[in-house]
């Protein structure tokens, strides 16, 4: 999942079955095309494989985008992310059993 943190809008998700850098290249692909992302941004994430991988940092030096990463070993590094999780996880929607 993508938000962007000035709107608060989610500019994007995947859900897969497995984690890899492929999909999260794929993912930033389609928002970058779908947002019509002209200018330079910064994609800030955790420290996660996918998020590190080779195949998403070659899509973000074609797109142009610059990372910024969580400290290591703190997962709570991104207050925006973090607080939309906690409200989605504790609305009476959300599934008891989800995974």
């Amino acid at each position: 999942m993508v938000m962007d943190i000035y709107s608060r809008k989610i500019v994007g998700w995947q859900v897969h079955d497995a984690e890899s850098s492929a999909h999260a290249a794929d993912l930033i692909e389609d928002i970058a095309r779908r947002e019509n992302i002209d200018k330079q941004l910064v994609i800030h994430s955790d420290n996660g494989s996918p998020m590190k991988g080779a195949t998403l940092r070659a899509k973000l030096v074609d797109l142009d985008i610059a990372t910024s990463f969580s400290r290591p070993r703190v997962s709570n590094d991104n207050p925006y992310s973090e607080s939309l999780f906690k409200t989605v996880k504790y609305h009476h929607t959300f599934p008891e059993n989800p995974f």
